[in-house]
């Protein structure tokens, strides 16, 4: 390479070296203080690319988890209403079979029938007032559609679960046993074996409706604890896999930190030499 004033070669190699050990230093510093290999789409614009999908279904993933939750308890707050009714027919049935036994006077089926009135009137105010979120449960006013839960990250029908209609029919003691408390209590009255045996058969037919919905949300929550679970394992995988696209390996980046200081420091002290090369040219004048 010939000497020369008016450019310094030398000087040039060793400034472009300099500032490339600065800028993989400042990116070594970078990494290291956020702790993700890639900061912005130049790092690495396909793991770029994978690493925002991959967060957009994490994010999803965790959303869907909050809603498996929230359906399980939407379902324990149907079935715990559901208990109380049950409660309070089984309560009346016992009446029933009380007022069906001949040593009862008429003062003493009054009061039974004073017990199943009040009784028909709670049950019919739980099923007014039963709600979560908003959503009544037990007054029939959920649509043929049922009640939809997103557990999934898709639109497809496999990230669905439904809770049917059927669910959350009328609650209401006339809605269960087909009689309202006026005709109810008007079979005790009456007290022959026929209207006996229609009120009997009456809280019974309640009775197993209310049971038959409490086993199908407990089927539905298996369901959903089920859901539960893969979404679970689902999150895992999409956290290890967004981790090993987009996390800093400090231990491997801390070496390339040093590599590029040293190889920062050579330079600056190679610049100044090379900066006074030039001069050498006076010795030859």
């Amino acid at each position: 390479m010939a000497l020369t004033i008016n450019t310094n070669m030398g000087s040039l190699i060793v400034q472009h070296n300099l500032a490339n050990a600065t800028d993989a230093m400042n990116q070594s510093i970078e990494r290291m203080t956020t702790g993700y290999r890639i900061n912005k789409a130049a790092d690495d614009a396909a793991g770029y690319a994978v690493a925002t999908k991959l967060e957009t279904n994490l994010n999803s993933t965790a959303i869907a988890q909050n809603n498996v939750a929230l359906g399980t308890n939407l379902l324990s707050t149907t079935e715990s209403n559901y208990d109380i009714i049950i409660d309070h027919m089984q309560r009346i049935r016992d009446l029933t079979e009380q007022a069906a036994n001949g040593t009862y006077g008429d003062d003493s089926i009054t009061a039974i029938n004073a017990e199943i009135t009040a009784r028909f009137a709670e049950i019919d105010r739980v099923a007014a007032s039963a709600e979560y979120n908003g959503i009544k449960l037990l007054d029939g006013s959920v649509g043929a559609d049922g009640i939809n839960l997103q557990v999934g990250i898709d639109s497809s029908a496999n990230s669905r679960i439904t809770l049917e209609q059927d669910l959350f029919q009328d609650t209401t003691a006339q809605g269960l046993t087909g009689v309202n408390a006026t005709t109810y209590t008007g079979y005790l009255t009456t007290g022959t074996t026929t209207t006996i045996t229609q009120a009997l058969d009456a809280i019974d037919q309640g009775l197993e409706e209310v049971i038959r919905r409490q086993t199908n949300i407990g089927a539905i929550q298996n369901r959903l604890d089920s859901a539960a679970d893969a979404l679970t394992v689902q999150f895992d995988n999409l956290t290890s896999s967004l981790s090993t696209i987009k996390d800093t390996d400090i231990a491997s980046e801390s070496s390339n930190f040093i590599k590029a200081q040293i190889l920062q420091q050579a330079s600056a002290s190679l610049l100044a030499t090379a900066n006074q090369t030039p001069s050498i040219a006076l010795n030859l004048i």
